[in-house]
């Protein structure tokens, strides 16, 4: 028999995926009552399998380390971008420019992922209940002071210090509070299935997360190796033109297939999975971090792309730094917006270098090749931009050539146009 839920807890999360648990297994081990809810069953499918190799130092504080690295996941040793040509970039092997640990990371099924982090939260002493709905957060006034849950139909309202919503793209406060801002330069829209028996390259030691545009450039695939054989295959482009007036998603999966060789023959001779799925406009950002006795991480603070893959890891390290922040408020009793909200400016600015480099990417004109050529002193920079670690001083000094690199670039390209 299932243990009732408590009427109350110092921290209550809402969501039970990477930053939901990383928020309430940090919460809990610190010695505070958490309540962790999931509205779906665990183990639960999301699209996501690639990590930014960053994500080690969030996996080393929960000590989930030794479990991934005993995972059956793949193992990620690097990125490579193909053009609209097929021309392919040299890898960027992320052990050469930094040979610690947590320069490797993996590509992962977000079920068994997910439920690790689920469960690791749980081993560190939060009440994890999946299959719990949080319908609405209750206010006193413009303070947060509970949630009300549906249980399978019981409904109960449970008290809290502090609320956390993880509760990803449903961002369930930032749509109460009318503070979700959908990017209207990021538009975007994602067709996704699986393959069995495809192409894979493990020279390197592992696999490789490979970016790869089609011949007319409206469009990208992502190519990420997993276990069991399988590997995601996804392809990217503005919503209206993925979505509207051009047939069922399984037929212009076909038609954008057909504009990518490099993506065709990897993927000839494999089995197609009957697993396709659809994503739309996910590029979004919140006013705030945080409110009185609340606050947001993880796909419920924002969300910038998938192309570089820093979706997962953003999640964990926003839910790690606002942990932090809940466990110094709770224990000087002070969970004001100011408090619960401190990590969210200094996130935000180094977020910030990503934002751009995606906004690069959709310039049509960013080879990642030639930029580097051009200007192989940033190589470094970039890198570490991919392996997540957007922290560092100075990364974001890439784009002081990066950008006006870009505008001669495209003004070049409109020359070539014109003739």
């Amino acid at each position: 028999m299932t243990t009732p839920i408590n009427p109350s807890y110092d921290c209550i999360v809402i969501g039970g995926g990477p930053a939901g648990s990383t928020a309430g297994a940090l919460v809990a081990a610190a010695g505070h009552s958490v309540l962790v809810v999931e509205r779906d069953a665990m183990p639960r499918q999301h699209v996501g399998e690639s990590l930014m190799p960053e994500t080690y130092w969030v996996f080393e504080r929960l000590g989930v380390l030794d479990q991934l690295a005993q995972s059956r996941f793949s193992r990620k040793v690097g990125v490579q971008f193909v053009s609209n040509t097929g021309r392919e970039s040299q890898p960027f092997f992320f052990r050469s420019h930094d040979p610690h640990p947590s320069s490797e990371t993996w590509h992962v099924d977000r079920a068994e992922f997910d439920e690790i982090l689920f469960r690791n939260a749980a081993q560190k002493g939060a009440d994890c209940r999946d299959r719990v709905r949080a319908v609405d957060v209750t206010f006193d006034e413009a303070r947060a002071t509970g949630v009300h849950l549906d249980d399978g139909g019981n409904q109960q309202r449970v008290s809290t210090k502090v609320v956390i919503d993880a509760s990803g793209q449903q961002t369930l406060l930032a749509n109460r509070l009318g503070i979700r801002r959908v990017n209207p330069n990021l538009r975007k829209a994602a067709i996704w299935r699986h393959y069995r028996g495809a192409a894979r390259d493990e020279s390197g030691g592992g696999v490789k997360t490979i970016i790869l545009h089609t011949s007319d450039k409206n469009a990208w695939f992502w190519y990420i190796p997993q276990a069991d054989d399988l590997v995601s295959v996804g392809c990217v482009g503005d919503n209206d033109y993925l979505l509207k007036g051009r047939g069922s998603p399984e037929e212009v999966f076909a038609q954008e297939l057909a504009k990518c060789d490099a993506v065709q023959s990897r993927v000839a001779g494999a089995e197609p999975l009957d697993d396709l799925r659809v994503a739309k406009e996910f590029s979004y950002s919140t006013d705030r971090a945080a409110g009185d006795g609340w606050l947001l991480v993880g796909d419920a603070w924002g969300f910038i792309d998938p192309v570089y893959s820093s979706g997962v890891y953003f999640a964990l390290q926003s839910a790690a730094l606002a942990a932090d922040c809940v466990i110094e408020g709770l224990a000087k009793n002070d969970t004001s917006a100011e408090q619960l909200g401190k990590w969210g400016p200094d996130f935000q600015a180094a977020t910030n270098s990503v934002r751009r480099l995606v906004h690069a990417f959709y310039s049509g004109e960013f080879r990642v090749g030639r930029f580097v050529n051009d200007h192989p002193e940033h190589r470094g920079n970039l890198t570490d931009l991919l392996i997540g670690r957007i922290f560092k001083p100075g990364v974001a000094t890439m784009f002081d050539d990066l950008e006006p690199w870009l505008e001669r670039q495209l003004a070049e390209a409109a020359k070539v146009d014109a003739v």
